[in-house]
């Protein structure tokens, strides 16, 4: 019974307990699907280092590139950062998110993907 009770324990500690390391960045953007021309909202939540430098956002079509980027003092930095993409048209967009370090390495790289529909778009 003793055995049994602890491998219960280990495995509810292997499933409560976090798997791998902190995610650093992470990537939001809203609304995930919009009418041209769209405004995009881009919130990342970075994750304070000391080694972080910068973060570079990119909302990118087939027809279209916008980036912006900020720079970052290191551990403290803000947690977030909100940026809005405005008069984008219609076309399907990877949006990212890329945390650099020292001497532009890149610590860590997140993406998400939205919709821009045209006018035409919205009957098909």
């Amino acid at each position: 019974m003793t055995l049994r009770v602890a491998g219960v324990l280990s495995l509810l500690l292997i499933v409560v307990s976090p798997v791998g390391a902190v995610q650093r960045l992470t990537l939001k953007v809203t609304p995930s699907v919009a009418f041209a021309p769209a405004t995009l909202v881009v919130r990342t939540t970075i994750e304070p280092d000391a080694q972080n430098r910068a973060v570079e956002i990119v909302a990118e079509s087939s027809d279209f590139y916008r980036s912006s980027e900020f720079e970052l003092e290191g551990d403290r930095s803000p947690r977030t950062a909100t940026l809005e993409f405005h008069g984008l048209p219609p076309g399907t967009y990877e949006v990212s998110a890329t945390l650099m370090g020292p001497g532009s390495t890149v610590r860590a790289r997140t993406k998400q993907e939205v919709d821009v529909m045209g006018n035409g778009d919205a009957g098909n």
